[in-house]
C-alpha cells in the first residue's frame, strides 16, 4: 500500500502524541499512587492526616506556581529545552522522595516533583492544541485525557502493589526508569527548537505575589485540619497574607503590560467557563482519589492493593468517556456535553452521601464508575472550548491558565479532605461530608457548563 503525505504526517503526529503524553503522565500517575500510600505515610513518619496530606498538596501547588513561569519560559527557552529541562527536575525530585529521611524532606522533594510537573504539564496542552489545530482540539484532547485518565486507573492500583511487596519509598523510585525513557524518547523524536529572537521580560513580581498568595489560603486549610483555631494566629495571619497577595497581584495584572497571568482573558465568557468547570473537575477527582483509598482502608479493613483495585473504576469511567466526549464536542461543541456530565457527577456526589459501614463494596464501586464517567464527559468539552475560542497567540497563555486553576482544584480538594476528616468522626462521616462538598461544587460546574460555547459558537 502506498503511503501518501498525509499519512506520513498522521503518524508522526501520533508518534509525537505519545512521547509527550508519556512525560505528561508520569506526575499523574505518580500523584494517584501515593494517594493510596496516605495512611501508610501517616503511620510510618507518626504524623497527623493534615501534614501528611501536604506530601499531595505541595506537590499540587509547586505545580499550580509553576505552570504560568512555564508558559514564559517555553516562549522564551523553546519548547523542547523546556521539556528535558522539565523531566529532569522530575527526575531528580523522585529520587530525593525515595531517599527522604523524615516527613519534612519528603514535602519537600515532592515540591520539587511538583515543580518539574508544572514545566511538564502546559507544555502537553501546548504541543497538542498546535499540532492539532481548532478542528481536532476536542479529539486530540480527548485522546490526552483519556490516556491521562490511566493514572487515576493504573496509580491506586499500581501504588498498592508497591506498598504491599516492596514499601513506600518505590511509589517514587519507580519514576526514575520511567522518567529516563521519557528523555531519552523526548531527544529523538521531538523537533529541535526555532531560534528565538526575542525574549519577553519574565514577570518577576507576579511570580512572588501570585506562588505565595495561593500557599497562604491552602495553608489555611492545613492549619485548620490540624487542629487549629479559625481566629488563631497560625490560621489567620496566612489567611489575610494570602488574600492580600493575590489582591495585589489583581491590581499588579490589571496594570501590567506584560502581567504573568493575564486577568483580561476572563473577560472572555467562554474562557472563563472554560476554566471554573476545569477547577472544579480537578477539585472533584483529586477529592475522590483521597478519600476513596481512606474509606476502603478504614471503614472496609482492606489493605492498600485491594483499596486501589477498588478505586480504579473511577479512572475507567474517566478513560472511557473523554475520548469519546472529545470526538464528540468536535461535531455538536462543549456545552450541552459538559452539563450532561456534570449532571451525571453531581447525582454520584449525592448517592455517595447515602452510604454507610454496611454498604457493600459493589455499590461503591459503581457509583465511583458514574462519578469518573460524569466528569470524564466534562474535562475534553471545556478544553477544546478555549482552543476554539481563543486566537492563537492567546493559546500559550490560555493552556497556562487552565491547568494552573485545574492543578489548584486539586490542591484545595486534596485540603479539604484532610480539614474534613480531622472534624469529622470516622470514615463514613468523612466520606459523606466530603461528597456533600463534591456535590455542591458539581452544581458550582453545571452554572460555569451552561456558558460554554455550543454549536457553532467560535
Amino acid at each position: 500500500m502506498t503511503i501518501t503525505r498525509d499519512d506520513r504526517l498522521g503518524s508522526a503526529l501520533r508518534l509525537l502524541i505519545g512521547v509527550i503524553l508519556l512525560g505528561g503522565a508520569l506526575g499523574i500517575l505518580n500523584s494517584t499512587m501515593v494517594a493510596v500510600g496516605i495512611r501508610d505515610l501517616a503511620e510510618d513518619f507518626e504524623a497527623s492526616l493534615g501534614t501528611v496530606g501536604w506530601v499531595s498538596t505541595g506537590f499540587l501547588l509547586a505545580v499550580t506556581v509553576t505552570i504560568p513561569v512555564t508558559g514564559w519560559a517555553g516562549e522564551a527557552f523553546g519548547g523542547k529545552r523546556m521539556w528535558l529541562a522539565g523531566l529532569g527536575v522530575f527526575l531528580a525530585g523522585s529520587l530525593g522522595c525515595g531517599l527522604a529521611w523524615d516527613i519534612e524532606s519528603l514535602i519537600a522533594f515532592r515540591v520539587l516533583q511538583g515543580i518539574g510537573a508544572g514545566i511538564l504539564d502546559p507544555l502537553v496542552l501546548t504541543l497538542l492544541a498546535r499540532a492539532a489545530g481548532p478542528r481536532r482540539a476536542g479529539r486530540v484532547m480527548g485522546l490526552m485525557a483519556a490516556v491521562l485518565s490511566l493514572g487515576p486507573v493504573l496509580g491506586p492500583v499500581l501504588g498498592g502493589v508497591v506498598l504491599q511487596g516492596l514499601g513506600w519509598r518505590w511509589m517514587f523510585l519507580l519514576c526514575v526508569p520511567l522518567g529516563a525513557l521519557a528523555v531519552l524518547l523526548a531527544v529523538r523524536v521531538m523537533p529541535a527548537d526555532p531560534p528565538v529572537e526575542r525574549r519577553a521580560r519574565l514577570d518577576i513580581l507576579g511570580v512572588a505575589l501570585l506562588g505565595p498568595g495561593f500557599a497562604g489560603l491552602l495553608l489555611v486549610l492545613s492549619q485548620a485540619a490540624n487542629g487549629g483555631d479559625l481566629l488563631s494566629s497560625p490560621v489567620l495571619v496566612p489567611l489575610v497574607a494570602g488574600v492580600l497577595l493575590l489582591a495585589g497581584y489583581l491590581v499588579h495584572a490589571l496594570r501590567g503590560e506584560a502581567p504573568l497571568v493575564d486577568v483580561r482573558l476572563f473577560a472572555r465568557r467562554g474562557f472563563a467557563a472554560s476554566v471554573t468547570v476545569m477547577a472544579l473537575t480537578g477539585l472533584a477527582m483529586f477529592a475522590s482519589l483521597i478519600v476513596l483509598p481512606l474509606y476502603f482502608q478504614q471503614a472496609g479493613g482492606h489493605g492498600a492493593l485491594a483499596a486501589g483495585l477498588l478505586v480504579a473504576p473511577l479512572g475507567v469511567g474517566a478513560a472511557v468517556a473523554a475520548p469519546l466526549a472529545g470526538r464528540v464536542s468536535d461535531r455538536v461543541g462543549s456545552r450541552n456535553l459538559a452539563l450532561a456530565g456534570g449532571f451525571v457527577a453531581a447525582l454520584s456526589a449525592v448517592l455517595f452521601t447515602t452510604f454507610d459501614a454496611g454498604t457493600g463494596d459493589a455499590a461503591v464501586v459503581l457509583a465511583g464508575l458514574a462519578l469518573g464517567t460524569g466528569l470524564g464527559f466534562v474535562g475534553p468539552p471545556a478544553m477544546g472550548a478555549v482552543y476554539r475560542t481563543l486566537p492563537g497567540p492567546l493559546v500559550p497563555q490560555g493552556s497556562s491558565v487552565l491547568y494552573m486553576l485545574n492543578q489548584l482544584g486539586g490542591s484545595i480538594g486534596v485540603a479539604v479532605v484532610a480539614l474534613i476528616f480531622a472534624t469529622t468522626t470516622g470514615p463514613v462521616a468523612g466520606l459523606r461530608a466530603v461528597y456533600w462538598f463534591v456535590a455542591g461544587t458539581m452544581v458550582v460546574l453545571l452554572a460555569a457548563a451552561a456558558r460554554l460555547p455550543g454549536r457553532g459558537d467560535r
